[in-house]
């Protein structure tokens, strides 16, 4: 005999009932975070350190599950004591940070080096476990020899991770994945082990189509940023607002068992005029994640 549960969509029997259960603790493995970029883009240098005390609280009181910083605030005097405070305040894990290098540049390889082992030191002080690396813009194609210095820094970051039990992944604007994926390829023909924390948003400006990309990479995907976009290609307020299906990404995730780390990741045109707080634009954004993609 079935036994059947209703439902918002109708009933169902016991064992869709089990699937749909077992498809929520799944869901329960996924962390949905916030990154404060939309905070730190009205900041000099682009740097969110003079709004942290506000981004934490507000973060906080928009009912995500933690922050992915940025690696500025980590490189701070005093930083570990301050968002370790911060977050025990607002009950507010950090997730990661994300983090950018010019990477394919030889002579700076000694530097990128040392700024990696303090971040990521610092960043597993904090309690992060992820790290959202951007290998840097050249402005044009790289070269073989290029993509070899970018892939033996990467080797050495990914050593400094791992010995920190911080997981390294490649993070995406539009420069990696434009021509082909010309950038990201280079990368992952030397180093095909790395893993992946694409960023949708940008993917779909880059005319990259996110589904397609996440099919083609899943086994790699380890974290991806949510943002959407408009029809006429600008950026909305929230992420519940464009034209990305995020109904079929949802779906998608589950369908590949993704358990990393989804974060929502706001950014508004330079002439945009907000009409709500971020805060609440970050919660309602969280909302809709729960509500569209079922995390």
């Amino acid at each position: 005999m079935k036994r059947s549960t209703c439902l918002d969509e109708g009933t169902m029997t016991r064992r869709e009932w089990l699937a749909s259960a077992a498809m929520a603790v799944k869901a329960r493995q996924v962390t949905v975070g916030a990154h404060p970029w939309v905070y730190a883009a009205k900041q000099p240098n682009s740097d969110p350190t003079p709004a942290l005390d506000q981004i934490f609280r507000e973060f906080g009181g928009a009912g995500i599950d933690g922050i992915e910083l940025m690696h500025a605030v980590l490189m701070t005097d005093g930083a570990v004591e301050r968002v370790k405070e911060l977050s025990k305040r607002h009950k507010l894990p950090v997730i990661g940070t994300s983090w950018s290098a010019a990477m394919w540049k030889r002579d700076e390889r000694d530097a990128i080096l040392a700024q990696a082992a303090t971040l990521i030191s610092r960043l597993r002080q904090v309690g992060g476990r992820t790290l959202g690396i951007s290998v840097g813009d050249a402005r044009r194609n790289k070269t073989a020899a290029e993509f070899d210095a970018q892939a033996a820094v990467l080797r050495q970051v990914m050593k400094i991770c791992a010995d920190h039990g911080v997981v390294a992944n490649l993070h995406n604007h539009v420069y990696e994945v434009r021509d082909g994926e010309h950038d990201l390829s280079g990368t992952l023909e030397r180093i095909p082990e790395i893993k992946l924390g694409p960023d949708l948003g940008w993917l779909y400006r880059a005319k990259v189509d996110p589904a397609d990309f996440i099919r083609r990479h899943k086994d790699r995907i380890v974290f991806a940023h949510l943002r959407n976009e408009k029809a006429d290609g600008k950026w909305p307020e929230t992420l519940a607002e464009g034209v990305i299906d995020y109904t079929a990404i949802g779906k998608l995730l589950h369908e590949i068992g993704f358990a990393g780390d989804l974060v929502i990741e706001l950014a508004h045109e330079r002439d945009f005029a907000p009409t709500r707080g971020y805060g609440e634009s970050v919660g309602l954004s969280r909302d809709y994640v729960r509500r569209v993609m079922r995390y």
